[in-house]
């Protein structure tokens, strides 16, 4: 299996991370977006909307967007609960992550980190929703261990890849208590090291 990523992104990190944790071989082929390759003919034949993640099965076939690529490679694992609620709840989560949280954590950070414009620059709007959404997370992790019950799931790990440098967009967690021992027990929980 190939993952044709950006390791800048996110995104495509989330699919890095699931196969990490659950020992799926794959080979890593970077593509750098800033460079417009995944713009070219080559690229566009695997994937016709030109995004980032997009995974190329042994058998030819190809699938795109971090969250059902994730869900379709943790299938049968415990990354998914067995629980039907439990599952639709940690789906709940992962339409709401590319809705109202990676549109502002997200877009926030690459603004910061990759055009380097100053915290004072950023639009205003996406820093008051891009904290809505961290309360939002900050609310359920004070009342669960993880965002679906005592367990990690799908919706940690989508969850995860931005929220844990939301810092590089400019956002503060210093008043988000459960949402950083969420952020360090999820690192833990998936074998990776703590962002500095």
């Amino acid at each position: 299996m190939k993952i044709y990523g950006d390791s800048n992104s996110g995104n495509c990190l989330k699919v890095k991370f699931v196969c990490e944790h659950l020992a799926i071989p794959y080979t890593w082929i970077e593509i750098d977006t800033r460079k417009r390759q995944t713009r070219t003919t080559e690229f566009l034949k695997l994937n016709n909307a030109g995004q980032v993640p997009t995974v190329e099965f042994d058998d030819g076939r190809t699938l795109a967007e971090s969250n059902a690529i994730i869900k379709y490679l943790a299938r049968g694992s415990d990354l998914i609960a067995a629980d039907a609620f439990a599952a639709a709840k940690m789906d709940e989560w992962l339409f709401w992550e590319q809705y109202s949280h990676e549109p502002y954590i997200a877009v926030c950070r690459f603004q910061m980190v990759y055009l380097g414009k100053p915290a004072s620059d950023l639009d205003p709007d996406k820093i008051k929703r891009g904290y809505a959404a961290l309360a939002r997370m900050e609310h359920q992790l004070a009342a669960t261990r993880f965002l679906v019950g005592d367990a990690v799931s799908l919706a940690d790990v989508s969850l995860l890849a931005y929220t844990r440098l939301a810092h590089e967009g400019g956002f503060h967690l210093e008043g988000y208590a459960s949402l950083r021992r969420w952020i360090g027990e999820t690192e833990k929980a998936l074998g990776l090291q703590p962002v500095p």
